[in-house]
């Protein structure tokens, strides 16, 4: 019963995230910065980022990117924490 409330919410506030443009980018950003963490955990590197190719590859792709331009993608969660914080 629990696991389907979370999937609906999580399916509501994607559905909500999907409609505006900043979202899009918190979401892209959280998604990066969660990839390259879990590249850091070794059970879940080999469980989960060891496709390169497909669906699951998305994961491996988004951990790539995070660890390649990691400042890059920490000064974007700076500006855009600030910017959801302060701004909107």
């Amino acid at each position: 019963m629990q696991l389907t409330v979370m999937y609906s919410v999580n399916v509501i506030l994607l559905s909500f995230v999907v409609y505006s443009f900043d979202g899009i980018l918190v979401f892209g950003l959280l998604f990066i910065c969660t990839c390259a963490y879990l590249k850091k955990v070794p059970r879940l590197n080999s469980w989960l980022l060891s496709e390169k190719k497909g669906v699951w590859g998305v994961f491996y792709k988004a951990a790539v990117i995070g660890t390649r331009l990691h400042i890059a993608v920490a000064i974007s969660c700076v500006v855009m924490g600030f910017y959801v914080v302060f701004l909107k």
